[in-house]
């Protein structure tokens, strides 16, 4: 283990005393701790970058299995509801992950001399990739930031742009590329992924969503489980679910309140649901947690 990334760990344990996930004076990152393994469960996953320092996560979106630990990063170019389990062993798992921008994205791009255009291929929309000295060394500069004002202020934001630069000249770092093509697949998937997440508890109609994407309704079932393995319908679904789950959790909000604020119009069919996809009854859930 180097010195720099010694460095990254003692900076993310003094700020992180004890197991929590911390917005970060910087908007777009925050820094997470995690004290104790955990075996596969559901989980939400935001546009971001993530790497780890110390731990291990392994994240299972269909038949395929993602790991990342100090040596490979996580990208979720969109939003994705997933499973994921944790493994910790000498000291806790800790961890930082930077919010990826489409218009970040896009203006990188427009200042690298590119000619060339990916094709118009459908990516996962996830992946993983080796953490270079490069990117290390970037993630120790914006840590560092945070102990100043101004240096994380004015430097910050640079910083977590020289970030995301690095990580799209990367391996794999096409899938990320795509954010910015307007008019290709991914893109265009993308673009309803965020809407989901954006209205998720209004009404979706499948047929208007691939109207939206400007594509046949065969081609949008096909290229949205390209990129998330699971259909429109489920989805939306999952959706719905976690961001019920994050505000009875984290808001106090009660069941019947929380389900009727994501779109469920039956609180029983509420309650089957969230207890299938999760395991346990929603106000078990809230006892437990």
């Amino acid at each position: 283990m180097g010195n720099k990334h010694s460095r990254i760990i003692e900076i993310l344990t003094e700020r992180l005393p004890a197991e929590c996930m911390i917005d970060a004076s910087i908007s777009g990152l925050k820094l997470y701790r995690v004290d104790n393994s955990f075996s596969r469960k559901p989980a939400s996953y935001n546009s971001e970058i993530i790497i780890i320092v110390q731990g291990e996560k392994r994240v299972y979106l269909g038949d395929r299995v993602y790991m990342y630990d100090p040596s490979r990063y996580l990208v979720v170019p969109v939003p994705l509801p997933v499973e994921c389990e944790a493994i910790v062993t000498d000291g806790p798992l800790l961890g930082l992950a930077i919010a990826v921008n489409p218009v970040t994205v896009g203006e990188i791009l427009l200042e690298i001399d590119e000619t060339g255009l990916p094709g118009d291929s459908i990516h996962r929309g996830i992946y993983t990739a080796a953490l270079t000295a490069d990117i290390e060394d970037t993630v120790l500069r914006l840590l560092e930031s945070l102990s100043g004002s101004n240096d994380g202020r004015i430097l910050g934001p640079m910083i977590m742009r020289e970030i995301v630069y690095r990580v799209m000249m990367g391996e794999n770092g096409f899938a990320l590329q795509s954010l910015a093509y307007r008019d290709r697949k991914f893109f265009q998937i993308a673009r309803v992924l965020n809407r989901i997440h954006e209205t998720y508890h209004e009404s979706h109609d499948v047929k208007t969503l691939a109207m939206e994407a400007g594509m046949s309704l065969s081609s949008f079932h096909a290229n949205f489980s390209a990129v998330t393995d699971v259909s429109p319908l489920q989805y939306i679904k999952s959706v719905r679910l976690h961001k019920a789950r994050e505000l009875m959790i984290q808001h106090g909000i009660n069941a019947y309140d929380a389900a009727l604020r994501v779109g469920y119009e039956s609180p029983s069919q509420f309650n089957r649901e969230y207890k299938r996809f999760f395991g346990i009854t929603p106000a078990r859930d809230c006892m437990i947690r």
